[in-house]
């Protein structure tokens, strides 16, 4: 996965370790969780300037947002991932506000309860997780989710159709006889 492939050729290579449907169903859980845990943990992180105080949560959120927008793809797209990857950062400030172990507890609790959804996940996908073999993978997470969320309100059908030709359609992987 190369960082500057186009929005669909991201998504097709993600696709490729995400046909299970079980899969992309704990995705829905998992990617959240987890975009929120890395949240909480780095919003009591400051940088204080004159003039400006920012946590590092935001500052991962804008250079998050500013490689989602810079995607050449749908546009629709771009901006639903940064409103969805921001409305969990947001989240996750009020979420760090408590105590120590309340803040410790809603970040790497979120943190590790949505990556045991994502390993679940992948045991029924019977494939190892995409950012495994790049690095790149842990961004486009929140790009798929997003775009499966938006293809199944029927938004971009010619996109999710290419995507379906180039890494396969969605199944259900027999357990009990895996491949």
């Amino acid at each position: 996965m190369n960082a500057h492939r186009s929005t669909l050729d991201l998504l097709v290579q993600y696709a490729h370790y995400h046909r299970d449907q079980r899969n992309i169903v704990t995705h829905f859980v998992g990617i959240p969780l987890i975009v929120f845990g890395v949240g909480v943990l780095l919003a009591r992180l400051h940088l204080t300037l004159p003039r400006l105080d920012v946590t590092a949560a935001w500052i991962a959120f804008c250079i998050a947002g500013a490689w989602y927008m810079s995607r050449r793809g749908p546009f629709t797209l771009s901006v639903a991932v940064t409103l969805a990857v921001g409305l969990l950062v947001a989240l996750a400030h009020s979420a760090a506000g408590g105590s120590v172990a309340s803040w410790l507890a809603w970040g790497a609790g979120s943190f590790f309860i949505g990556w045991a959804m994502q390993f679940l996940g992948h045991y029924y996908e019977g494939r190892k997780p995409a950012f495994v073999d790049d690095i790149f993978g842990l961004l486009v997470g929140p790009m798929f989710v997003t775009a499966e969320a938006l293809f199944s309100m029927g938004w971009n059908k010619p996109m999710l159709a290419e995507i379906e030709r180039r890494a396969g359609p969605t199944h259900l992987r027999d357990l009990a006889h895996p491949a």
